[in-house]
């Protein structure tokens, strides 16, 4: 399945279905949210912001966040949900981050993304983004990035890509160990790795918290 493929499979999901993941915030943008808070982070990055869950969330706890992803009706969903009193904290764009993150140097305080890593990403591919992310943070700056692990029952299952990818349901999953977790974290401290589970299989994931490196 080409990158086409998936940013077609992506858009045609969020048309089908408002709300596709609820409305209510992931528990990791609620714990990004309190780590940012005690950083005292004022802008976010949010890479993947699909239908805007978290973005607004971030927007409504009184960060401004910069909101990312390469489906256009998931930018159109969240551009009419936060015309609704938000519209000053929250600013888009259509963006794919296998492309350089289109910010200046040292833009933002932090970054956050929810199974973004975990996407149809090529180990190069996501090893790449972490250094241009390391070049858009500020001194000391915050990532936060969740992440299916090996663990997961799905692991293993479907079509594989290659590289621990495998393909369900017409979505293309990068499957997380340890070891790709520390080798992403060059350059940065990895500061914490908290397992837990989500959805009805349960998911099973990682929360990956890191700090840029001086």
């Amino acid at each position: 399945m080409t990158t086409d493929d998936q940013r077609q499979h992506w858009s045609a999901s969020y048309a089908a279905h408002a709300d596709m993941y609820g409305d209510e915030p992931s528990e990791a943008a609620v714990a990004a949210a309190d780590a940012f808070a005690a950083a005292r982070v004022a802008t976010v990055l949010e890479l993947g912001a699909g239908q805007g869950r978290d973005t607004l969330y971030f927007a409504r706890r009184g960060f401004h966040v910069q909101a990312l992803d390469y489906a256009l009706n998931g930018v159109r969903a969240i551009q009419a949900k936060a015309a609704a009193g938000l519209g000053d904290r929250v600013s888009l764009g259509l963006h794919d981050v296998r492309e350089g993150l289109p910010l200046a140097d040292a833009a933002v305080d932090a970054s956050f993304s929810h199974m973004l890593f975990c996407m149809a990403l090529t180990t190069p591919e996501l090893e790449r983004l972490v250094v241009d992310l390391r070049r858009v943070l500020r001194q000391d700056g915050l990532v936060v990035y969740t992440v299916r692990t090996t663990e997961d029952a799905h692991y293993g299952a479907g079509v594989s890509h290659g590289g621990d990818l495998y393909e369900h349901g017409g979505f293309v999953v990068h499957f997380f160990d340890r070891e790709l977790v520390e080798h992403l974290a060059a350059g940065f401290e990895l500061l914490d790795v908290t397992e837990f589970t989500e959805g009805e299989l349960p998911r099973r994931l990682a929360r990956v918290t890191m700090r840029r490196a001086r």
